[in-house]
């Protein structure tokens, strides 16, 4: 499975790509990060995030995309500009058809360190170490797209894989509903 993270911002978009299935070495497939100057307009910033994604899932071709949930912060400015970039990524991976997952930090520290509460050094080091890179992704912002692609791929693989089989179950199920024949599962 090919997964392509996000670390949504206005100045910094971070993005990463790995390749690889739970319980497998990992392997990374591309990382950088999309820049739009803190001086330009808020919808050529936005223009230009969309750019760079667009050329992105172009190139990388992931199978699924993970996006960090935004949640509130103390600046209201800054979770509006990290939700508005998030908002890019979901719709440039949407409008592919591609699978979007949001993954919560807390979520994402937990699975690549074991804590929660890890810091972003932490978050760099364990990326480095997991997808055997000779050193650490920088900027932060780039090495955080890779810990929410490798969370995905170990954790929103599975759930996705599930919640597709409980939908083919219960469409099968309505479809026995509405032809009157019995539906084995």
């Amino acid at each position: 499975m090919r997964v392509m993270g996000v670390d949504p911002g206005l100045t910094r978009c971070g993005l990463g790509a790995v390749e690889g299935r739970p319980g497998a070495p990992l392997s990374l497939v591309a990382v950088g990060v999309v820049r739009t100057g803190a001086d330009e307009e808020l919808g050529a910033r936005l223009v230009g995030i969309e750019a760079g994604i667009e050329q992105w899932l172009d190139d990388v071709r992931p199978d699924a995309v993970a996006v960090e949930r935004v949640f509130s912060q103390h600046n209201v400015r800054t979770v509006m500009g990290t939700a508005q970039a998030a908002g890019i990524a979901v719709l440039c991976a949407a409008r592919r058809g591609l699978p979007v997952a949001l993954h919560t930090p807390s979520e994402v520290k937990a699975a690549i360190t074991g804590s929660g509460t890890a810091d972003k050094k932490q978050i760099g080091a364990m990326v480095t170490r997991l997808l055997r890179l000779s050193e650490m992704p920088k900027p932060a912002d780039a090495a955080d797209a890779l810990a929410l692609a490798i969370c995905h791929v170990w954790r929103g693989g599975a759930q996705h894989k599930l919640a597709q089989a409980v939908a083919r179950a219960q469409s099968r199920t309505a479809q026995g509903r509405t032809t009157g024949k019995g539906v084995a599962l």
